[in-house]
């Protein structure tokens, strides 16, 4: 553990020191050239002095105990073999923003499968890690908010783990081609063609799992099917992990469709964002709908995202939060007087 001498006040501000015994984890820890530490500076708002094993931390009083938290817990995960990247750093610190008494060992080694390149797969905030600990526990997973939030990435890596474990002998991964419609017709190519766009997100998490190779080999033997909705209807999915991707872009009518088709041994994770719904002639949406039919129905579990649990881009969670502040002015706008 890193040594954590007294704080001192310095005109409004404090400083506290971080001794770390071990010097090759302490500089995994830091990163080349100090670029984690620059992270932590500026995701924290402090400033660090590095000297050696040795660092010295300045900043608001807060703002130090976060980033001195992350500090700890961090170089007690790099011991334990844990890769660090710079991202884990950033979201180290927003998990510790939000929930200072979180333990980032519990979510960041939370090991889900581990992808072709040798890249472990993991939570990396409070809400993925629920989402995930929903998905063993529950047939059924609803995961619910917006872009860049890991909700079909982890849920295609569950199904990876699952069909590694034999826990399932098929994965069939669907989305409804809300944008084609009668336009698939004027396409070109044949049918496997003309619903691949709406179809790619999915391979190529898949791909990026498996390995482009196998991925193609397990879809050609059938062990993994990538379709779109309407080739779910009339089938019982037995023994399968099935996951429907862009969930708020389904009809009541195809929402019930989907939910009626799980058969025995298998689980289904639905995900989508309901504030994006691309249905045409402002239909209802049958994620938004389901959610609030089924939400209190044992085996069935809901997990909702926000965006602090973006994990794509920074810029991507900047902009999820101008247009959240943007539709809530809007709101307050048009809302008619009550008189």
């Amino acid at each position: 553990m890193p040594t954590r001498p007294t704080l001192k006040k310095t005109g409004g501000e404090v400083e506290q020191g971080l001794e770390f015994a071990d010097h090759a984890a302490a500089q995994a820890l830091f990163g080349e050239l100090n670029r984690n530490l620059h992270t932590v500076e500026q995701t924290a708002g402090v400033h660090i002095n590095c000297r050696g094993n040795n660092l010295q931390i300045q900043g608001r009083t807060d703002a130090v105990e976060l980033a001195v938290s992350a500090l700890r817990q961090l170089y007690e995960l790099v011991r334990k073999g844990y890769p660090v990247f710079g991202q884990d750093i950033a979201f180290g610190l927003k998990i510790l923003e939000s929930s200072p008494t979180a333990s980032l060992e519990e979510i960041f080694l939370e090991k889900v499968c581990i992808t072709s390149k040798k890249r472990i797969i993991s939570p990396k905030t409070i809400n993925q890690k629920n989402y995930i600990e929903a998905i063993r526990h529950n047939d059924i997973v609803f995961g619910i908010g917006p872009a860049g939030t890991g909700k079909t990435y982890l849920a295609v890596a569950m199904a990876v783990a699952a069909l590694a474990a034999e826990q399932v002998q098929r994965i069939i991964l669907t989305r409804p081609a809300v944008e084609a419609g009668e336009k698939l017709g004027f396409l070109p190519g044949d049918l496997a063609q003309k619903v691949d766009p709406y179809l790619r997100p999915l391979t190529d998490a898949l791909n990026e799992m498996l390995g482009a190779e196998k991925a193609a080999d397990l879809i050609g033997r059938g062990v993994v099917e990538i379709a779109p909705l309407a080739f779910m209807r009339g089938r019982t999915l037995n023994k399968g992990f099935v996951i429907l991707d862009e969930a708020q872009n389904t009809t009541r009518e195809q929402m019930k469709m989907f939910l009626t088709r799980i058969g025995f041994d298998s689980q289904a994770v639905i995900t989508g964002d309901i504030t994006q719904v691309d249905l045409p002639g402002g239909q209802p949406s049958g994620l938004a709908e389901a959610k609030n039919i089924l939400q209190d129905i044992d085996g069935i579990s809901f997990c909702h995202f926000d965006s602090s649990d973006v994990v794509r881009h920074p810029l991507v969670q900047k902009i999820i939060l101008a247009y959240e502040k943007n539709s809530h002015r809007t709101a307050t706008v048009q809302k008619p007087d009550v008189h």
